[in-house]
């Protein structure tokens, strides 16, 4: 299977990289591509928590979910 990255860069924060992360996610899962997003450096202090602990980035479970890999307490 071929895998191909695609990178989305912005010259600073607030610059709407996760949003539209999230929405090539949602594209490219409707027409059948399997992604899965990945930020190296989450600086956010908005975060999404597992009722048992675990916790992850608001927009990374965003975009998972857009994704289709829905985090278990989500």
């Amino acid at each position: 299977m071929l895998y191909r990255p695609l990178l989305i860069l912005g010259a600073g924060s607030d610059g709407g990289k996760s949003l539209l992360t999230a929405g090539l996610c949602r594209i490219f899962r409707r027409r059948g591509v399997r992604v899965a997003p990945f930020k190296a450096q989450n600086l956010a202090l908005n975060r999404s928590v597992h009722p048992a602990g675990g916790e992850m980035g608001r927009s990374q479970a965003v975009q998972a979910q857009a994704a289709g890999w829905v985090p278990p307490w989500i």
